[in-house]
């Protein structure tokens, strides 16, 4: 009997792990529930959807298009944000001025700009000067912008925001945590679906993210 129930088990394993795949993902292969959920800022029945990013990053650069269309898809059923992973940690440079620019309330405007500059452009900004400079040169009051960059609030969340990342467990971009719950990247479903392209990912990513999204909202 014991036996029986053993091979059962394993059939039932296999066949949940053969049917696995971005349209039918499966817990701890296509996305991983947060241990420790966390805090959302989605209100009236929406979802919380945050990307995990970087500047420099070229699988966020070719994610671009293809989540921009999803957000619009996902209307009003969600709300979505930002959030730079400090690479060099405190000291990050591109986080800062994410930082800078969402305190100047210019972060959605300027997504693209900083993306052109670092993927199209090869125009690397690696210094505080190299910010300061990019930010003059795409119209932002020198003495506005720096007084901003240098300031308490921008320098506090700077320093917090590596606690933030560890606090949603994201070591990799991009990655995106869907209701302060679930977390889903290109590097977990490649691993676990070796038949996909690279060019693939994206798509992939966000069909985890459609079914993650409406489970989220069908227990709220």
């Amino acid at each position: 009997m014991r036996y029986l129930k053993f091979v059962t088990a394993t059939l039932w394993l296999i066949t949940q792990l053969c049917a696995a795949t971005p349209t039918n993902p499966v817990e701890g292969r296509e996305y991983k529930t947060l241990a420790s959920p966390q805090p959302v800022t989605a209100s009236g029945g929406k979802v919380e959807v945050i990307e995990f990013f970087m500047y420099h990053c070229p699988a966020c650069n070719l994610l671009e298009p293809q989540l921009l269309d999803w957000i619009k898809k996902q209307g009003d059923h969600i709300v979505f944000r930002r959030i730079h992973l400090p690479h060099n940690g405190t000291k990050d440079v591109e986080s800062h001025m994410f930082l800078t620019l969402e305190a100047l309330q210019k972060e959605n405007e300027m997504h693209a700009r900083i993306l052109t500059t670092w993927h199209v452009d090869h125009h690397q900004l690696l210094t505080d000067a190299d910010n300061v400079e990019w930010a003059v040169n795409n119209g932002f009051d020198r003495q506005q912008f720096i007084d901003t960059y240098n300031s308490f609030s921008v320098m506090s969340k700077l320093q917090n925001l590596l606690h933030v990342a560890e606090s949603y467990h994201v070591n990799s971009t991009p990655s995106l945590i869907i209701d302060g719950r679930f977390l889903v990247g290109p590097a977990l479903i490649q691993e676990n679906n070796r038949e996909l392209k690279v060019e693939e990912l994206s798509r992939a990513l966000l069909q985890v993210a459609d079914v993650l999204v409406e489970k989220a909202r069908v227990g709220k």
